[in-house]
Formats: structure tokens, C-alpha cells, sequence
């Protein structure tokens, strides 16, 4: 007990903090419960259904499930991203971590495509437009993170990104809501350009040569864990730029496709090229996949 009083007092003193303040503050304090630590009340409280639907809650639930998925991805990238001192071990765990997050959403699909009323889901997700997952602006924000924009460009206009700011005129995610022949775009679209698309391009900016790509880039291949960070990166990015897409793209056809008919996506999508792979060609790392695979994007298992 006195060893522990010492370090709380060498703590505070080094703060310039007088160490007595907290101990008696530690005195008053009430013990912690696990209700307020983990915020029940309030997580409970952050549904607001917009119909009677019974199974609109397991929607709700089950986006703001993915948003802190990845808010876990992003937490880990961040940490390698804005470290000045990586070391390999770290970096390959921080990327294992990645991918295990990214396992929970794949494998959690199944709570929306076998759990959700069929007839009901197509009738209050009317009442979601122009509402859509395109609009997770952490999703965007992982994928400047962790690459270069340029990989972010779709695969046949890279020639015409030539800066950051005008590489956010081609990037694959816009054929979610534009018409590239008309230059019109979705209200989808639109929406999310007005409120991220400036902090958007201040983080590719800041990102540029302190991305994920950019950190494998520097690590030598004389390092002793380079092999293995190698593998946990062409896992997350098969994980993430793959596996997920196809997984959310089966659940989506499970609800919008009936007797060979399609029904539209609330943001007004093609969905079906848009969550495929093969169409995105969306690729963190292309330096470490071969030829073959990289031509075959979308349609290989790892």
C-alpha cells in the first residue's frame, strides 16, 4: 500500500498536481458500476424506429452494431497511422485486430438476412430513403486510413486523378449515386458530400504518406516479422475489400430480388455492381497480391 501511495504521489507530483487533492477525491468518489461505465441507459435509448414494424428495431440495431465494428478498425488503425515509432509486432497485431473485427461483421450478416420478416423489411425500408449505408463515413475514413487514394480511384479513370482534391471526383465509391455520363448525382450522394466531404479531403491530405500502404511501404523486407505482417495485411484486405461484400451483397439479394425482379435500394443504387468486388476492384494493397489474383479480384477465395 505504501509503495502504491509513493506512485500516486510521484504521479501527480510530476504533474505539478498536489497528490493529497485526488486521494481525498478517491475518498468521496462513488464505486463504479457497470451500467454507467458502459452506458446503458443512453445505447438503449439511441433507436427511434420511423414505423410499426417490429423488425425495423433489428435494423437499427444491427447498423449501429456495424458503426462500432468499425469504430474498433478504425481505433486500431489509427493507433499505426499516426504512430512515429511502429514496431513490427505491434503493426502485425494492430492489423489482426482489424481482421477479426471485420470476421464479427461478415458472420453477423446472418442477423439481417434470416432475421428479418421478409414482406415487412421491404415495406418500412421504404421509409428509410434516401437513407443508406454508403453514407457510413467511417467506412470512408478506414479506407483513406489505410491506403492511398489512388487505389481508392476507380480502376478505369486513374489516369485522371492527379491530386487529392480532384482524385475525389473519381473515386469508385460515386457510382453508388452518380450518373458519371450526366454528372447528376443521388440526393444519397449529395447529402453525404455536403456533410463530409471537406473533412473527407483534409484527412487524405493529412493521410498521404502516413497511410497504412504507405508504413508496409517502409518496413524492410530484411525485417524479421515482414513476412507476417504481410499475410495480416492481404487477410484484412481480402476480408474487408472480399469476403464482406459479397456476404452483404447475398444478404441484400435475399431481400431485393423476387422471381428474378430487383427492387431498387433506398439510395437509389445499382446495387448489385456496387457491392461487388469484382466491379468495385476497391484494393488496399496491391503490391503484395500477384498478377493473377489481382485479375480475378472478387472471384477467389484466400
Amino acid at each position: 500500500m505504501e509503495d502504491i501511495i509513493r506512485q500516486i504521489e510521484e504521479k501527480y507530483t510530476a504533474l505539478g498536481q498536489n497528490p493529497e487533492t485526488y486521494l481525498k477525491g478517491l475518498l468521496h468518489s462513488k464505486p463504479l458500476n457497470y451500467w454507467d461505465y458502459t452506458q446503458v441507459d443512453a445505447l438503449l435509448n439511441l433507436q427511434t424506429p420511423r414505423t410499426d414494424f417490429a423488425d425495423e428495431m433489428i435494423f437499427i440495431i444491427y447498423h449501429q452494431v456495424t458503426e462500432l465494428m468499425l469504430r474498433l478498425i478504425k481505433h486500431e488503425i489509427e493507433q499505426v497511422v499516426f504512430s512515429d515509432k511502429l514496431n513490427t509486432d505491434v503493426f502485425v497485431e494492430k492489423i489482426e485486430r482489424c481482421s477479426r473485427y471485420t470476421e464479427v461483421l461478415t458472420s453477423s450478416f446472418a442477423v439481417m438476412s434470416r432475421g428479418m420478416n421478409y414482406e415487412d423489411y421491404n415495406k418500412f425500408r421504404l421509409s428509410l430513403a434516401p437513407a443508406s449505408g454508403f453514407q457510413s463515413v467511417q467506412f470512408r475514413e478506414i479506407e483513406i486510413y489505410t491506403t492511398d487514394l489512388i487505389n481508392l480511384v476507380r480502376y478505369d479513370l486513374k489516369d485522371k486523378a492527379t491530386t487529392i482534391e480532384n482524385s475525389f471526383d473519381y473515386l469508385y465509391w460515386l457510382d453508388a449515386g452518380l450518373d458519371r455520363k450526366t454528372g447528376k448525382k443521388s440526393l444519397t450522394l449529395t447529402q453525404f458530400e455536403e456533410r463530409y466531404l471537406k473533412q473527407l479531403i483534409d484527412l487524405a491530405n493529412k493521410c498521404e504518406t502516413i497511410n497504412i500502404f504507405q508504413k508496409f511501404t517502409a518496413v524492410k523486407t530484411t525485417d524479421e516479422n515482414y513476412k507476417a505482417l504481410k499475410t495480416a495485411l492481404r487477410k484484412f484486405d481480402y476480408l474487408f475489400n472480399i469476403k464482406w461484400p459479397i456476404v452483404h451483397l447475398e444478404t441484400a439479394e435475399s431481400y431485393l430480388i423476387e422471381k428474378g425482379m430487383k427492387r431498387a435500394a433506398t439510395g437509389m443504387s445499382d446495387w448489385q455492381k456496387y457491392l461487388h468486388p469484382s466491379y468495385q476492384r476497391r484494393i488496399f494493397f496491391p503490391n503484395i497480391w500477384s498478377e493473377e489474383e489481382l485479375k480475378n479480384w472478387g472471384n477467389f477465395v484466400l
